[in-house]
C-alpha cells in the first residue's frame, strides 16, 4: 500500500466511524465546494462506465460532431 493510499484509509476509516448527522454535514460540505464536487462527479461516471469499451479520442470527437 502507497503512502497515499494508507492517508485517504484512515480517512476512510474515520469518515464511516463518524455518526450519521456528522457524516451527512461532512458531506454538504463537500458537495458546497464546486471544484470536488465536479471531480466526484466526474470520477462517478468513469465508475459507471469503466466497462464500456474504450475508443480513441478522435473517434469520439468525430461521432459527436466536436471533432469540425
Amino acid at each position: 500500500m502507497t503512502k497515499t493510499q494508507a492517508t485517504a484509509e484512515v480517512f476512510w476509516t474515520a469518515f464511516k466511524a463518524l455518526p450519521k448527522e456528522e457524516r451527512q454535514e461532512v458531506l454538504a460540505k463537500i458537495i458546497k465546494d464546486k471544484r470536488i464536487r465536479h471531480d466526484l462527479m466526474d470520477l462517478a461516471l468513469m465508475e459507471e462506465r469503466k466497462d464500456e469499451p474504450s475508443r480513441p479520442f478522435r473517434t469520439y470527437l468525430e461521432e459527436s460532431g466536436s471533432g469540425q
